[in-house]
């Protein structure tokens, strides 16, 4: 795919901005970190609830220095926080909620140990949670990049996690190899953004009763990156 242009990607997260406006999300600006480049990927520093904020610790070492300024933003809505201590590692992107469950992969950023102090942390808050582990799973870095949900106990996935027994109780949408990437998809309200260039996940969803948003991510698919990575929604 080439490496990013840094225009389009640009271009690409303003149309994604406006579109959570359009769904009814009021959304806070950050300040580029210049020296931590994946910073736009910004999902990966925390995972937000209604009931508690934990600050993750991202298995690459190289992002680390992004969790101090989400920390700082965070104290606006969340008093006090959980956070992932060493040995453990975390990143928000391998964490789906699904109503007042959580499911969370222990892949190649997040490891067993951190996987579980945040099973700890949500159990405190009265959420339960499932860990699944995707480190044998071709083709997703995280999670999400796998799967999402839906909301009316729907999830979206991939073939290599459908038949997982976690996802068994839920109906599936599933989502063929050649359009794998668009299962990173997001529910917003009464929408679904969703990776263009995917018709027949598209017309899948909205056969469901979806109103769906595509937008282009060319640029970010190149870093393996998705829609959910580039916020924080809560």
């Amino acid at each position: 795919m080439g490496p990013p242009i840094f225009e389009k990607a640009l271009a690409q997260h303003e149309a994604y901005c406006e579109a959570l406006t359009r769904c009814g999300l009021a959304l806070t600006m950050l300040d580029p970190l210049l020296s931590n480049p994946d910073s736009t990927f910004v999902e990966d520093t925390a995972v937000l609830t209604n009931r508690c904020a934990i600050i993750a610790r991202p298995g690459a070492a190289s992002r680390r220095g992004e969790v101090a300024s989400i920390r700082q933003a965070l104290f606006r809505w969340y008093p006090s926080v959980h956070e992932i201590v060493p040995p453990g590692t975390l990143d928000g992107g391998d964490v789906c909620q699904a109503g007042d469950h959580f499911f969370i992969g222990v892949s190649s950023r997040t490891n067993e140990d951190g996987a579980n102090q945040l099973v700890r942390f949500l159990a405190q808050e009265g959420y339960d949670s499932t860990c699944t582990d995707i480190r044998g799973t071709g083709g997703i870095l995280h999670l999400k990049s796998g799967l999402a949900y839906l909301g009316d106990n729907r999830v979206a996935a991939i073939c290599a996690l459908v038949d997982r027994e976690a996802f068994r109780q839920y109906d599936v949408v599933r989502i063929e190899a050649p359009e794998s990437y668009a299962a990173n998809c997001i529910h917003v309200n009464d929408h679904i953004l969703l990776a263009a260039g995917h018709p027949v996940t598209e017309n899948a969803l909205r056969d469901l009763g979806y109103s769906i948003i595509t937008l282009d991510m060319s640029e970010f698919q190149k870093m393996d990156g998705g829609l959910s990575c580039l916020s924080l929604r809560f």
